[in-house]
């Protein structure tokens, strides 16, 4: 429930209480789920997020424009009231160089809710930045009660309320005044030294709210020693880049004390990014691309999965020997209806990829979609049919001059697009070079496409295709002979494998299977491996006595359970490392279970409680163990150690 304001808007704040109003229009993100540790895990303050419909960004209340970023992608606000509330224009926008951002006021300005802040572009930012997500955040809320936050889905700028808050009652709030580089002097010594030294830093640079750093050894800081200055509000890695949190209107200020203290040569932000990703070795890019490539179609993935799942409740027999379309006929259009709605984004899954993929490799993602819809229309012969029609001899080919091509589709196949989609970006981005702009849309699209798609039928298709096949089979094959000790060593190497990023490269393989064999046996164990993560961040719950880590450990290991691990993994989990490990324990021997089991899901869902959901129905009593497995024993391990560890 919003607090309660007497003017007509509530842009005044009326017995110290402040209404926030929607800086933009759009779908509400809750911030848990902004693909950002920083402000995922609240490092910065709490808050919510918007992914935006409209580029005009404008202010949410009356005050004073704080600070304005040079590259113009985030903007810091105070309102009369004193609260001071960071608008990050999208994620990874920093190395735009303002590039698709033009603001219309400068550090210092008077503002009253409504007027323009910023207007962006949004079709430029989607396409070369990692989410144009706006993260809206309030930066002293410990001056403030909790905040409320809106309900809605979808809200409108300046119409909507967005957060809500009061000032506490012993808290006397001022505007910040100017700080001297000089007093974070002993600050800027401090993270240098905690980082390693001023050897171990290649680059350094900052954005509104973090310190970037490319190291020479990642392994040289002392994540202890960093997370124990007050300044600090978190750290991590990412992209190659060592990340520190500092915060808005404080992190240049460091920043200029660093660089003034201990003599590190300021560097640009693509310097810092160059030399990060010179530290990725080939492997690690590749992961990182498959990553960009299939997160942003996961949305649609696990929802078919979740749809697929309860078609699978009234198609097959459960507790009895009927099914519940067979003891109520009435059921079977609407179960029908519902298999058609989810499994469309199987169906036509090389379209999603190759959306994502072209637009991965700087291409048209709407060439990249109708390169995936090619490769499934329905004049092709279906890949499903293509081991039986390849028995009959039945394959229906082309004639291509004497030369005979197959005329198969790839639906449910992986490989193929994005081989293709890569080679279309590629042929693209030539032409679009060398053709004059008035005749691209004649040239550059038909060209492109032609090239792609005849290349795809002859030499593409057939090699990834055949390469798809014999990871699928080499798979199966591991796991038949092996199941036991395939479920454990997965079961156990899944969460260290978020770690690193490279469990992107399963989401892959687990669409390759599904496509290949109609169903997945390495999906069932992340489910499992999200709700041991979420049981030992429980335990830890129960166990401590620090109400901030219960309440950080309860949120987390809610969203665990609901598929989402990063909050329970990294901001509590791998801080107390034996959570951690505990979790790890449960995984691999549920995992050796139900490989050994032979427990199959028929589509990819939401990898926590509603698992089952994506689960063969008759496999659902060992699945039903495996959870009670990863629910019990990283609980207990994790209860038992925290008790004499958070007692002392």
């Amino acid at each position: 429930m919003y607090i309660q304001v007497n003017n007509e808007r509530g842009f005044t704040p009326v017995n110290k209480e402040q209404l926030i109003y929607a800086p933009l229009s759009g779908r509400i993100v809750p911030l848990e789920k902004v693909p950002d540790p920083t402000f995922s895990e609240k490092m910065m303050g709490d808050g919510i997020a918007i992914e935006p419909t409209e580029g005009k960004v404008v202010a949410p209340f009356d005050g004073e424009v704080m600070q304005v970023f040079p590259t113009k992608h985030a903007i810091g606000i105070l309102s009369n009231l004193g609260v001071e509330v960071l608008i990050h224009i999208g994620l990874e926008t920093v190395g735009l160089n303002g590039e698709g951002f033009e603001t219309h006021v400068k550090a210092g300005d008077k503002i009253k809710a409504g007027d323009v802040l910023v207007t962006v572009d949004l079709d430029f930012i989607s396409k070369n930045a990692k989410s144009i997500i706006t993260p809206v955040i309030v930066t002293n809320g410990e001056q403030f009660e909790m905040l409320s936050k809106t309900e809605e889905k979808d809200v409108v700028a300046l119409d909507s309320v967005l957060l809500g808050t009061k000032v506490k009652e012993s808290t006397t709030i001022a505007k910040k005044k100017a700080d001297s580089s000089m007093k974070y002097s002993e600050e800027a010594k401090e993270i240098v030294s905690a980082i390693g030294g001023v050897d171990n830093i290649a680059a350094a640079t900052h954005c509104v709210t973090r310190l970037r750093f490319a190291l020479e050894d990642d392994a040289k800081v002392d994540l202890d020693a960093l997370e124990e200055l007050d300044i600090v509000k978190g750290s991590f890695s990412a992209n190659g880049q060592f990340q520190v949190v500092i915060g808005q209107g404080t992190v240049d200020k460091v920043y200029a004390a660093m660089v003034k203290e201990t003599g590190i040569q300021e560097s640009s932000k693509d310097d810092v990014k160059a030399l990060g990703s010179q530290k990725q070795n080939p492997l690690q890019r590749a992961i990182k691309t498959l990553a960009d490539i299939f997160i942003p179609i996961l949305p649609a993935i696990v929802t078919a999965g979740l749809l697929m799942g309860i078609n699978n409740i009234l198609v097959n027999p459960l507790w009895s020997e009927q099914s519940i379309v067979e003891m109520y006929p009435s059921w079977a259009g609407i179960a029908n209806m519902i298999n058609i709605i989810a499994n469309t984004a199987f169906t036509f899954l090389p379209a999603l990829i190759g959306w994502s993929a072209a637009k991965r490799f700087g291409g048209s993602e709407l060439l990249g979609m109708v390169l995936g819809l090619i490769l499934v229309h329905p004049d092709l012969m279906n890949a499903w049919g293509y081991g039986s029609a390849l028995t009959e001899g039945t394959i229906p080919t082309w004639n291509l001059f004497g030369f005979e091509v197959e005329k198969v589709g790839y639906q449910g196949q992986v490989l193929p697009v994005l081989i293709a989609s890569w080679v279309l970006a590629k042929i693209e981005i030539f032409l679009r070079k060398r053709v004059i702009e008035s005749l691209q849309l004649l040239v550059v699209a038909p060209i492109a496409l032609l090239i792609t798609g005849f290349l795809a039928f002859i030499i593409i298709g057939p090699i990834t295709f055949t390469i798809g096949t014999w990871i699928t089979d080499g798979l199966v094959a591991v796991f038949d002979a092996f199941p036991i000790i395939g479920g454990l060593l997965y079961g156990g190497l899944y969460a260290p494998l978020v770690i690193t990023g490279m469990h992107h490269t399963f989401l892959a393989v687990d669409l390759q299977l599904i496509g290949s064999t109609g169903t997945t046996f390495l999906w069932p164990i992340l489910a499992l491996s999200n709700i041991a993560q979420g049981a030992a961040v429980f335990a830890l719950m129960f166990a401590a006595r620090d109400e901030k880590l219960k309440g950080l450990a309860g949120t987390s290991g809610i969203s665990a359970w609901l598929g989402i691990t990063e909050p329970a993994m990294f901001g509590v989990n791998l801080r107390y490392r034996y959570p951690f490990f505990a979790a790890i324990i449960g995984t691999a021997i549920a995992g050796a279970f139900i490989t050994f089991s032979g427990v199959q899901a028929s589509s990819i869902g939401v990898g926590g409680i509603p698992a089952p959901l994506s689960i063969l129905t008759e496999d659902w009593v060992a699945f039903g163990i495996g959870m009670a497995i990863v629910i019990i024993v990283p609980f207990i391990i994790t209860f038992l150690i925290a008790k004499r560890k958070l007692t002392r």
